[in-house]
C-alpha cells in the first residue's frame, strides 16, 4: 500500500510542478512529461529507501 500512496502523491505533485513551470514559461501543458517525471521520481525514491541502512533494534 505504501507503494501506491507514494506513487499517488508523486504523481499529483509532479503534474502540479509541470503545470506551474509550463505556465511560467508560456509552454503548453503536457500530461506525458508529468507522468514520466512521476515514474522516474517514484523509482528513485524506492531505490534510495532500499539502499539506506536499516536501524538495528536493541535487544536488552
Amino acid at each position: 500500500m505504501r507503494y501506491f500512496w507514494t506513487f499517488f502523491w508523486v504523481f499529483l505533485l509532479s503534474h502540479m510542478i509541470t503545470y506551474i513551470v509550463g505556465s511560467m514559461k508560456a509552454a503548453p501543458y503536457d500530461f506525458t512529461v508529468g507522468t514520466i517525471l512521476a515514474v522516474v521520481v517514484t523509482v528513485f525514491i524506492f531505490f534510495i529507501t532500499g539502499a539506506m541502512p536499516k536501524e538495528q533494534e536493541l535487544n536488552i
